[in-house]
């Protein structure tokens, strides 16, 4: 995950509805927009999938919605390329409306500049991988020579090097998956688009296919829209995480702030069992040093987790220094660590920096 992120976003969303049903668009800033989900179906006969939600994707990072079934978090991705039409809103990429875009212009915005990783592979089983890797640069009009020269390079940066003239049943599901995520690589798009992509792949796998999102960010720092339910791959994957329930985003933003200080009690609910040492960094833990604490004795930086934390506190005796650009910013001993661990701090004011969509 990206450690500085640029400010200007690719996405810009602004109170985004989609709302399913005969005269969807009349609800929108009408009286029924104020109405729960059981509401506004039993009086109107509409489902809003997406309510009124406003956010940024800031280049570089790996943004997270992550939502129960149902919460509406599908949806929203398919809005961003029109996949879905929205019902209302404003939806600009890289500051261009692209609720305004023609069929030309939608299309080229979905054959160059984001490409979508589903969890159902939709691999064309009679092609080999080479080729269904290439499909994208075919639709785009590139040289055979081109693309299959294009389409190798991805299938080797995804890990399946030598399996490139195979067919696809004679792959497993995580080697399926990789091809899918090769095809959308190959066409250089500025922003990847995840649905669930790991849904249907067995833990250890799935795993593994974390571990190359991961590493494939780390290399190219390619702004990455990521759609899950689990909680665990969001944490794991997200510089920042949308929570959505009943087509709202109840809280946005970094995994230690979304841990450290939910926003409600259904966010608290849906924390409760994360190992909080593993989420929160020192930063968070750290208290201001005594004159005598700041020269020497080990070292952490502010982004380092609790739990390495405990254990350089274990090796180096009382304290740690907390050290960015070569100044103490505080130290941490047991007691701020542990304080952490067990939430006392939760109710610390002024710590932590919690953003909720706007509504």
């Amino acid at each position: 995950m990206s450690e500085s992120l640029a400010t200007d976003p690719v996405f810009s969303v602004r109170n985004l509805w989609k709302v399913f049903g005969r005269k969807a668009e009349r609800i929108p800033g009408s009286p029924h927009a104020e109405l729960s989900a059981e509401e506004l179906q039993r009086q109107t006969g509409c489902t809003a999938a997406v309510r009124d939600v406003s956010f940024d994707v800031r280049r570089g990072e790996v943004f997270v919605v992550m939502g129960l079934s149902g919460s509406g978090k599908s949806t929203l991705v398919r809005c961003l390329t029109r996949l879905i039409e929205p019902t209302s809103g404003s939806l600009e990429m890289d500051g261009e409306d692209v609720l305004a875009m023609d069929k030309n212009r939608l299309r080229e915005l979905r054959r160059h500049r984001a490409s979508m990783v589903f969890q159902h592979f939709g691999l064309l089983p009679h092609r080999s991988v080479i080729d269904n890797v290439a499909y994208g640069l075919e639709i785009q009009g590139k040289s055979k020579a081109e693309r299959r020269e294009r389409a190798a390079e991805m299938v080797e940066k995804v890990g399946l090097a030598g399996l490139g003239e195979r067919r696809p049943g004679q792959l497993s599901g995580g080697q399926q998956q990789r091809v899918g995520l090769a095809r959308a690589l190959a066409v250089d798009p500025e922003v990847l688009l995840f649905d669930e992509p790991f849904s249907a792949l067995d833990p250890l796998i799935r795993r593994d296919m974390q571990e190359e999102v991961i590493r494939l960010h780390r290399e190219e720092g390619r702004t990455m829209v990521f759609i899950t339910h689990d909680l665990s791959e969001a944490l794991k994957l997200g510089d920042r995480i949308a929570l959505m329930r009943d087509g709202e985003i109840v809280q946005l933003g970094t995994p230690e702030q979304i841990v450290a200080n939910p926003a409600d009690a259904y966010v608290r609910d849906f924390v409760r069992d994360v190992p909080r040492e593993q989420v929160i960094t020192v930063r968070r833990a750290m208290r201001p040093a005594a004159s005598a604490e700041t020269e020497t004795g080990p070292a952490v930086a502010p982004g380092t987790k609790v739990v390495d934390a405990i254990e350089a506190v274990a090796r180096g005796g009382e304290h740690v220094r907390v050290v960015e650009n070569g100044r103490t910013l505080g130290v941490v001993d047991y007691e701020q660590l542990l304080t952490v661990v067990a939430g006392l701090d939760e109710e610390a004011e002024g710590e932590g920096e919690r953003e909720v969509a706007a509504v």
